[in-house]
């Protein structure tokens, strides 16, 4: 088996990659990654060194490239994990969100077709449904409306909503996963837990949007692995599928007990404006992929959040350096 791994060099990425090749030990791990900012091949460090896989360095939004690729390679599974993804940025500058999620997704759709690809997999968010009162009961569920609430989470519905239409119309073998906040190693920090981690060790303020009340349900990075791994094997071409861990915890009870678990003071919070079109809380339904695929989480909050702090207090370095290449990104960008 053949997977190309769109944005493997990200957070979510990286660690499925690893997951993947250390489950599988006869399949082959082809990863296609721009290297921005938030993606980085000290996240692959150890992966690289692994003879099933192999780095490519590219935009999925560039055709030619891809059609290279696909032709040269050909793949049977595409898991598109590429993306532009922190919601302050798409505010400041929308158009690369829609370039890159939008118009990067039909271009590895049109491949797949192409190719003749057994199964591509976009990756999603539970972003998409937009967000609900701090005290609603409900939950998400796959056939909830699509509500967006700012240009990244638009960007994702968006290309959801193509996916689906290239199911229809072009018959395209495909599946959705739209997946709660993940957490866990290789996370860059522009991301809330790993933000906190930081600045916490280095004793410089945490800054919390508005009240810090926003709930978010928390999944720790290697099951939304293995529920992505469940899917593109065992899930229905067509589905869309969710992927919680029923972790609701709000933003402020999260700094709290990151603090608390590295003896740090409260004192570091520090309240600041609130983003813009800042969503309440969302609150997830898994039964589906529980109940057909057999999906189960095998982490705690309180497990996963050990683990968390423990290998980012174990690799300062990848910290440090990870820091460095995205400053030389945005000089190089300048």
């Amino acid at each position: 088996m053949k997977i190309l791994v769109t944005g493997g060099a990200g957070f979510i990425g990286s660690n499925f990659c690893r997951y993947m090749l250390n489950k599988y030990k006869n399949y082959k791990i082809v990863c296609l990654d721009c290297l921005t900012y938030a993606g980085s091949l000290e996240s692959l460090k150890d992966v690289l060194k692994n003879k099933d896989f192999k780095f490519v360095k590219g935009n999925i939004c560039n055709k030619k490239l891809v059609e290279k690729l696909f032709k040269k390679e050909k793949f049977d599974i595409v898991v598109n994990f590429a993306a532009e993804s922190h919601v302050d940025r798409s505010i400041k500058k929308p158009k690369i969100f829609l370039q890159t999620n939008i118009l990067g997704t039909q271009t590895l759709m049109d491949a797949c077709i192409k190719n003749n690809v057994k199964r591509f997999h976009q990756i999603s968010t539970d972003e998409v449904y937009g967000d609900m009162s701090l005290t609603s009961k409900e939950k998400f569920s796959e056939t909830s409306p699509l509500k967006p609430s700012n240009p990244y989470s638009a960007s994702k519905a968006s290309a959801d909503l193509l996916v689906l239409s290239y199911i229809k119309t072009f018959n395209l073998q495909a599946t959705i996963s739209r997946s709660s906040n993940n957490f866990g190693p290789y996370q860059y920090t522009e991301k809330l837990i790993p933000k906190i981690i930081e600045n916490a060790i280095k004793d410089k303020k945490i800054p919390i949007y508005g009240n810090g009340k926003n709930i978010r349900d928390w999944q720790y990075v290697l099951d939304n692995c293995k529920a992505i791994d469940l899917i593109i094997h065992f899930g229905k071409t067509g589905d869309i599928y969710n992927i919680g861990a029923n972790n609701e915890k709000s933003n402020i009870n999260i700094v709290k007990t990151i603090l608390k678990k590295l003896n740090k003071s409260e004192d570091l919070i520090e309240f600041v404006e609130d983003r813009k079109g800042h969503d309440l809380k969302y609150s997830l339904d898994s039964t589906k992929i529980r109940n057909e695929l057999g999906f189960k989480p095998e982490y705690s909050f309180e497990k996963g959040l050990t683990e968390t702090i423990n290998w980012y207090l174990n690799n300062l370095d990848w910290l440090k350096k990870v820091e460095k290449y995205k400053q030389n990104y945005i000089f190089r960008r300048l």
